[in-house]
């Protein structure tokens, strides 16, 4: 089981990321486009991620984005919820 600290960390990329590909997380589980418990398996998922140093850079290099890295095992769905 990931640490707290790593959980925040990780959870911090995914909205970084979720805002990145125009994807409000807030707003998609208010309209149930994501379901109650999607968002912590999201952030678990996350902390799996082999590449967070890349993910943080991804991120400081790019203010929006149409697509997520390759690496990035949420890409899809934050994409999906971007285009709702």
């Amino acid at each position: 089981m990931p640490s707290k600290v790593q959980i925040e960390k990780h959870s911090q990329l995914m909205d970084q990321m979720a805002d990145r590909l125009g994807a409000d997380l807030d707003e998609a589980e208010l309209r149930g486009e994501l379901a109650p418990g999607a968002r912590d398996a999201m952030v678990l998922s996350c902390t799996n991620c082999s590449s967070p140093e890349e993910c943080r850079k991804w991120l400081a290099t790019h203010d929006s984005a149409d697509e997520a890295p390759e690496y990035c095992r949420n890409g899809e769905a934050l994409v999906a919820l971007g285009k709702t």
